[in-house]
């Protein structure tokens, strides 16, 4: 009886990178000198500014009120990808609208507004560089730079109460041909039959789910993989975040 020759199975994934497990990632704090809160987070070749900023005043439908404001904008800067990006006019392109109302929503789920007083915690998220996923990336990053920005709020007395009550992080996950994976480059993305972004609390409540069938459905079943993957990512990211904010 012939033996079978033994078959070389070859990884999924570039560099032999496990489907659960995140790429390299990493918080360089305080990275500019004027903002409460700044951080360049990176995911593998994605890297983001994420800066934070807090500024007396509300917007109008807020004045009188006692509450403050947080609000968020996002932005690619033009040698961000591989051929330049137009930088964004007077009316931001409805990509970083809908990424920047993500981030804003996210953000807001770990902020008691009331104890800003009426001041608002400006979030901003640049693109220096993508690879993939920079919408979790921004804000994963935030979530550091915001919280620099509320301890310098405490320290000046600009705020009495710290107003940051959570911690979140966000990451992204998707299937390709039929294998969920977790934390997407741009090659990967762009293969995907399906991808998901995912932002959650450290106590396990979910933010968002954004999940979308690019070029097939996808089964309650594989639902629940891409949840649990994810799940398991950012659980890894909230360790990674308070270890950079003890740095």
């Amino acid at each position: 009886m012939k033996k079978s020759k033994t078959q070389t199975v070859k990884p999924i994934r570039a560099g032999q990178r496990r489907v659960n497990a995140l790429r390299p990632v990493s918080f360089v704090r305080h990275f500019t000198h004027h903002a409460g809160g700044s951080v360049i987070a990176s995911f593998g070749e994605t890297r983001v500014l994420c800066t934070a900023m807090i500024e007396k005043g509300v917007p109008d439908w807020l004045k009188g009120k006692g509450t403050g404001w947080l609000t968020a904008e996002y932005a690619m800067l033009p040698s961000s990808t591989k051929g330049r990006k137009r930088r964004d006019g007077a009316k931001p392109d409805g990509r970083s609208v809908e990424i920047q109302r993500l981030i804003g929503r996210t953000l807001r789920a770990i902020v008691a507004l009331d104890r800003l007083g009426e001041n608002t915690l400006f979030v901003d998220c640049d693109v220096l560089q993508a690879d993939g996923g920079t919408r979790t990336a921004a804000i994963t990053g935030a979530y550091v730079a915001l919280r620099d920005a509320a301890s310098a709020a405490l320290n000046s007395g600009l705020v009495s109460d710290d107003p940051v009550i959570g911690q979140v992080a966000a990451v992204s996950v998707g299937i390709i041909r039929g294998v969920p994976m977790l934390d997407l480059d741009y090659s990967e993305d762009s293969a995907a039959d399906v991808d998901m972004n995912v932002a959650m609390l450290s106590n396990g409540r979910f933010v968002e789910l954004q999940a979308t069938g690019e070029h097939n459905t996808f089964s309650r079943s594989e639902l629940d993989a891409m949840l649990a993957l994810a799940t398991g990512g950012i659980r890894q990211l909230h360790r990674l975040q308070l270890d950079a904010l003890v740095g």
